[in-house]
């Protein structure tokens, strides 16, 4: 590979033309040496010296080309490479899909080919983990739609023969890789929506970013995250991320509020614009380290009944408060922080009117309303809009009995600037045939996809360098930011007194019963510790006689059990009716509503997305989930409360993980409890250092909890916290020692 960093003590030894050298390291993509000059890396085309400057010859026709030039501005390098473009291309760069490595890294036996040589996509969606041990490529492990775990070495080699194919490409215009966010704790990943760490710096989830923000007062907690993230995404070749959710956690009952940072727009707004700025530098520059597309517009919080537009049942968006601006404010700050793309939602606005119009009931992905008129003209947004991926074949709520091509025209017309979930170029070229989009709209769209491509820099150098990715990923440094992060997001509740003292901190010594945590670990800050994890019906050892207990507590919905919903079974069950319809659940499915059109229902994939089965949504009591078929405790609450009775619950502890803003019910006595941690995704360790004092806690509730169940299913879906008849613990809320 041809990695070229000029200054002018060099430029006379250079050839006016230099071939192609051997692969080596690479530089950070886009980055500058110190007078100026781009970093110039090329594996199958030349590096033109012009003036004494280095240049990619993208196209190799040996000489320099405008949009070769990285002295002038995107937007004139841009005007200068659509012309040159064939209608396949452009069409090719209005098509996103999953194209992931396959095991250990490797190109063979992957789309890539067609992706890149046939349909002429440059943006791809890498979805692989990247752990510390690669799966093994010996038949016995069957990739899923995540694909193969893989090293992070491998995952930039993999990237990095994609460039390759996709500058051996006539213009040679680089791939842009996005991904999920992927810093941050997560006990329960799903395809499409988040994952895994694994090997990348872990992080608390967005809830605990928001808390650890509230109690330090500043944002130092995020900026911590981005600087950790926007390194090891970078180190990668991830380039862009789907990411973050500017979605204000108002509806409780939302499973998505686990990648929500608060319900507080305000705090909201502050946090989007620190992460454009953290992340993108501002506007999109060489410099920066990923493009942000912040979903989802207009904001997927309100969403009715607390479902989600991933299922039929939950496509509408509600505003029973009226506070569809609240939900914009996170969006707004965003786009004024120089946000570079936009993600709407599934979801369809019922009876919404802001600032005199009533928006079409239509899925925010097929309604130019929002998409044009609100995110473009009002808010002055310059960037690309990428749709959700599904949003045409499965999700096009609001046009379940048009056509699929009606459909796709029917989003870009609207605004949509990138189809997610596609990989054929023909099915904007038959748009374009049957004059159901103008040839005008993809250069459009073809034009703004671009500029994000030539700001990275990725027209100057798209590689990586593979070799010092294992140097970066997870390194100590950045590990120890992760885990102060999570210290800072734990938010103490609750601390009884216990005699003269409160329950905590504990001292060290005492005689320390767990369960949902490591023995080792406890063991560790020096408490004679048992564990009461048991895998055996009536193994598990009593805590009576123990000083303290401390019980780490998880709700999951189990996907081995919600991945068994269809809509002409489960959905078609006449002893469950949605209240909102008075239907089955299942009525709403397309290949119901609409069977014509849509033979292969929505839904029949179950709740691979996330999320309980609809008609256990308002069960978000810890009374009500213990005996709920689609919600999972860890422990279960029998043996917590069999814990409290045998230790005293005055001496018990409970760390309980708030994916959502679960009630803390009276029937369930978990409030008796000696002391409550509400934490958003930390270690053993980080909660231990609370536990012992090594680390008094500091973080603040970045949501109400209510205190009763009947106060989450009566709220309004688009209004933040509770009245205070209704409240346990407030916003803001949080103890120390």
């Amino acid at each position: 590979m041809h990695i070229i960093r000029l200054r002018r003590s060099a430029l006379a030894r250079v050839a006016a033309l230099v071939p192609l050298a051997a692969l080596g390291a690479c530089a950070a993509p886009g980055a500058l040496d110190h007078a100026g000059q781009p970093v110039i890396g090329a594996r199958s085309k030349a590096v033109l010296n012009i003036d004494g400057r280095a240049f990619r010859d993208a196209n190799g026709n040996g000489r320099l080309d405008p949009y070769e030039d990285w002295r002038l501005s995107a937007e004139q390098r841009v005007a200068d490479l659509l012309p040159r473009m064939s209608r396949e291309q452009k069409a090719g760069m209005m098509l996103i899909d999953t194209l992931n490595a396959g095991c250990a890294g490797a190109l063979v036996d992957t789309k890539a080919a067609d992706y890149v040589g046939q349909q002429k996509m440059t943006r791809f969606i890498l979805r692989n983990v990247a752990g510390p041990k690669p799966d093994a490529c010996d038949g016995s492990v069957k990739a899923g739609r995540g694909g193969f775990t893989v090293t992070p070495r491998q995952l930039a080699e993999f990237h990095n023969a994609v460039q390759a194919m996709a500058e051996a490409e006539p213009l040679g215009i680089p791939a842009l890789f996005k991904d999920n966010q992927r810093n941050h704790y997560n006990n329960d990943p799903r395809f499409g929506i988040s994952g895994g760490a694994g090997a990348f710096t872990e992080f608390p989830r967005e809830a605990g970013i928001a808390a650890a923000s509230l109690g330090a007062g500043d944002m130092a907690p995020l900026r911590a995250l981005t600087e950790v993230m926007g390194a090891e995404f970078r180190a990668v070749g991830l380039r862009g991320v789907y990411g973050y959710m500017a979605d204000l956690a108002t509806e409780p009952r939302w499973y998505r509020i686990s990648e929500a940072f608060t319900e507080n727009a305000d705090l909201n707004a502050n946090i989007m614009r620190a992460l454009v700025g953290g992340l993108q530098g501002g506007p999109l520059n060489p410099r920066s380290a990923v493009a942000l597309t912040m979903k989802h517009f207009p904001g997927g919080g309100p969403q009715e009944q607390g479902l989600d537009p991933h299922y039929s049942f939950g496509k509408g968006q509600v505003y029973p408060g009226g506070n569809f601006a609240y939900h914009l404010k996170p969006f707004k700050a965003a786009i004024d922080a120089g946000l570079e793309a936009v993600m709407p939602y599934y979801g369809v606005p019922v009876n919404v009117t802001y600032e005199g119009v009533t928006y079409d009931q239509l899925g925010f992905a097929f309604n130019r309303q929002i998409v044009t008129d609100l995110l473009r003209d009002k808010l002055g947004f310059k960037g690309y809009v990428n749709s959700d991926t599904g949003i045409i074949n499965e999700r096009a709520w609001g046009l379940e009995g048009k056509s699929v091509p009606e459909r796709a025209a029917t989003a870009i017309n609207a605004g949509v600037d990138v189809l997610s979930g596609f990989n054929e170029n023909k099915v904007i070229l038959d748009l374009v045939a049957r004059g159901l989009v103008k040839q005008e709209r993809v250069d459009e769209a073809a034009r703004r996809l671009l500029l994000a491509q030539f700001r990275l820099g990725l027209f100057e150098n798209p590689y990586v360098d593979a070799a010092g990715v294992d140097g970066i990923i997870g390194k100590a440094e950045y590990r120890a930011a992760g885990l102060q992060v999570q210290k800072q997001s734990i938010v103490l509740l609750q601390n009884r007194e216990q005699g003269a003292a409160k329950l905590l901190p504990l001292a060290p010594g005492k005689r320390v019963y767990t369960m949902g945590m490591g023995k080792a670990d406890v063991e560790a800050y020096g408490y004679k510790a048992t564990d009461g994890n048991y895998t055996a019906p009536a193994a598990r050892p009593s805590a009576a006689g123990h000083d303290a207990a401390i019980i780490r507590v998880q709700v999951t919905n189990p996907m081995k059990t919600t991945l068994a919903y269809r809509t002409r079974q489960m959905g078609a069950d006449a002893g469950k009716l949605n209240p909102r319809t008075g239907k089955t659940w299942g009525a709403e499915d397309p290949c119901v509503s609409h069977p014509a059109r849509n033979p292969k229902c929505v839904d029949d994939m179950g709740m691979l997305f996330g999320g309980p089965f609809p008609w256990e949504a308002d069960k978000l009591s810890f009374t009500t989930m213990a005996s709920a078929e689609s919600w999972q405790m860890s422990p279960s609450l029998a043996d917590i409360q069999a814990v409290m009775r045998e230790i005293g619950a005055e001496r018990t502890v409970l760390a309980i993980y708030f994916r959502q803003p679960y009630v803390l019910d009276q029937a369930s006595g978990l409030r008796n409890a000696g002391a409550v941690l509400a934490t958003f995704g930390v270690t053993d360790i980080a909660l231990l250092d609370v536990v012992s004092g090594k680390f008094k806690p500091q973080g603040k509730l970045p949501f109400a909890l209510a205190n009763k169940l009947e106060a989450i299913v009566n709220k309004q879906s688009d209004v933040p916290g509770y009245p205070a008849a209704d409240t346990l613990y407030p916003y803001g809320f949080g103890l120390t020692y």
